[in-house]
């Protein structure tokens, strides 16, 4: 386990020293960003300005949960939903689909410098981002998602030698409200990568609703290091003895302690039953649920 004090030391002296004037934080409201959030203004305090960009790939009342959190560090919110949803048009290929997402990321942060005038971006890479990037298992939307023309001097990435646990942590330590520190994981390309084939307006719906009962029903009650629904592809089914064609959702509940293996969680047959009601009743245009027995590895967490 990493030594905290040591380590917010380190990370502090770091950020002074690579960056040289102002930077830009890339916020997304999860642990990662946010660690890195409070690291940089430890280190260049009113220099730094936050920027949060809306992909449309959130989850329900995802954007609005981050405007409230930082609201008081002056949080900038790009409106970038329009932009993502027609860039990832007519792309089905996951390796594609996170390139595309990190393309789209490290544009908008580009406009936003040059209208800025800033040099440097800061972001919230951990280390088992860069071991599936590097690995080739992945490309994580802020690694091997990055093109390779980027107008930025320097990114830097303060908390890249730790894992997800160690971050946390961290987050402790630097005395994060427990909402942001125990934070479940979502990953940086979003919904994006909880939806089988091209990302469209109607699969977005879907898996989101479903994602929320998901998180409804066992967050509290079970605790899993991570939770969520995913959306595969159609499949047959009969409502109100008409036959409808409509998405097949996948549960997904984990345990881990980094991320880099996961157990499935064995939960009660009835909760199953349960999730499988509410997500067809109250999703019109689902005719299935599955539930996701397979660790990491073979699989990954995310579904893409």
């Amino acid at each position: 386990m990493v030594n905290t004090e040591a380590f917010i030391e380190r990370a502090v002296e770091r950020i002074k020293r690579e960056v040289k004037g102002r930077a830009i934080i890339a916020v997304s409201g999860g642990v990662d960003s946010s660690v890195c959030a409070m690291l940089a203004y430890r280190a260049i305090g009113d220099l730094l300005t936050p920027i949060y960009i809306d992909t449309g790939l959130m989850r329900a009342g995802e954007t609005e949960r981050i405007r409230e959190t930082f609201k008081e560090i002056g949080l900038e919110i790009i409106d970038a939903k329009e932009r993502f949803l027609e860039n990832l048009k007519g792309i089905t290929d996951p390796e594609e689909k996170r390139k595309t997402i990190g393309e789209t990321f490290i544009r908008i942060f580009e406009e936003e410098a040059r209208k800025r005038e800033i040099r440097y971006l800061i972001q919230g890479t951990i280390y088992p981002d860069r071991i599936e990037s590097e690995g080739g298992i992945k490309s994580h939307h802020n690694v091997g998602g990055l093109p390779l023309r980027i107008e930025f001097e320097r990114i830097i990435e303060p908390i890249d030698e730790l894992y997800k646990d160690e971050v946390r942590e961290v987050a402790r330590k630097l005395k994060l409200p427990t909402e942001i520190s125990e934070r479940m994981p979502f990953p940086g390309p979003g919904l994006a990568v909880r939806i089988i084939g091209e990302v469209t307006e109607e699969k977005l719906d879907a898996v989101r609703r479903a994602n929320t009962i998901v998180e409804e029903e066992l967050l509290e009650s079970y605790k899993p290091w991570q939770t969520f629904a995913a959306l595969l592809e159609r499949g047959t089914g009969v409502k109100g003895d008409v036959r409808v064609h409509g998405w097949i959702i996948a549960v997904r509940a984990v345990t881990s302690r980094d991320g880099m293996t996961a157990e499935v969680l064995q939960l009660p047959w009835e909760t199953l039953q349960r999730i499988e009601s509410r997500i067809t009743r109250e999703i019109p245009n689902v005719t299935r649920v599955l539930y996701d027995l397979t660790p990491k590895p073979p699989a990954t967490i995310e579904f893409e």
